[in-house]
């Protein structure tokens, strides 16, 4: 007969054998699971982090920034300070094409405030352009609720003078020109320098604010020239070009933008001091008007020159 502290130790080997390999094999499992969990974490980790230094990073190496309206005004005006500086007669009842329109605050300003025949914003950003015609929405809207309060509160004769005040004043909620505010500004995506823009269109105002810089770091001094020329076969006889150039001292802050933007900075030759000869004794422009030298309700590296070229 089997002594029973034999058979005792037996079973128990063999049950601590058989729950030992289930334990090693669990914990394996677990140990498997943990490596998993972890190396997720770390992934997912990784990806945060990324995230984050790419915003962070964001660089806009075409000048298109999304707030670029709120960079550059003070914020105690109300409206774009080159407005002022503008002279109606460049843009009443002309047609008008703004190169590097951004969100196209400026370009529907235009078309409020001067009562062109129309003005085409164009930008190379998608996602700005997009912007642009939200805002041109926005505005029409805020225009048909303004015309809508008029007309609760005063008569306007027909020749939208507004009756029912101590003062004449000219009635813009009555006039037709913001009534067809979508007929007369338009918006397009469009690499300005590289496009086949100009093969039939013609303008008798072209604006170009502070885009040169952007142009000339991405494209060189060939793709400044390419942007004077294409600007003097859009235009009318008699057209006006609009230029806000940036100093050199700003192209100097924005050299590292991207590779191509260090290259053409180095290799530049034609700094912003001779466009205005360029303009006239090689582009072909008659005449050149300093605008102004400095702007009032701008912030500090925005105050720039405005000169109007004459075809």
């Amino acid at each position: 007969m089997s002594n029973p502290l034999t058979i005792f130790s037996l079973y128990f080997s063999s049950f601590f054998c058989r729950h030992s390999k289930k334990k090693r094999e669990i914990m394996a499992e677990a140990e498997v699971e943990t490596k998993k969990r972890k190396k997720t974490e770390t992934e997912k980790k990784t990806e945060t982090e990324t995230k984050k230094r790419k915003k962070t990073k964001e660089t806009f190496i075409y000048g298109n920034y999304k707030n670029y309206y709120g960079y550059r005004i003070d914020r105690n005006q109300e409206d774009d300070p080159r407005l002022a500086v503008f002279n109606r007669e460049w843009f009443e009842g002309k047609d008008c094409l703004d190169v590097g329109c951004n969100q196209g605050l400026i370009t529907i300003s235009i078309a409020k405030k001067f009562h062109c025949r129309s003005i085409l914003g164009v930008d190379i950003d998608a996602g700005l352009i997009d912007a642009a015609h939200w805002n041109l929405r926005k505005f029409a809207r805020m225009m048909k609720a303004s015309k809508a309060q008029v007309s609760d509160s005063t008569d306007c004769s027909a020749n939208n003078i507004c009756i029912g005040s101590s003062e004449k004043t000219y009635n813009t909620a009555c006039s037709p020109s913001e009534e067809d505010i979508f007929g007369r500004v338009s918006f397009m995506k469009e690499n300005f320098v590289a496009s086949s823009h100009g093969c039939s269109e013609k303008y008798d105002a072209i604006l170009c604010l502070s885009v040169s810089k952007w142009i000339h770091l991405n494209w060189g001094d060939d793709g400044l020239i390419t942007l004077f020329v294409k600007i003097w076969r859009l235009l009318r006889p008699g057209g006006i070009f609009v230029l806000e150039p940036q100093p050199w001292s700003s192209y100097n802050r924005n050299r590292q933008v991207s590779k191509t933007a260090t290259l053409n900075f180095n290799n530049i030759i034609l700094r912003p001091h001779v466009f205005r000869e360029i303009l006239l004794d090689k582009i072909g422009f008659r005449s050149a008007e300093i605008v102004t030298d400095s702007l009032s309700g701008t912030v500090a590296g925005f105050n720039r020159s405005i000169i109007a070229f004459t075809k």
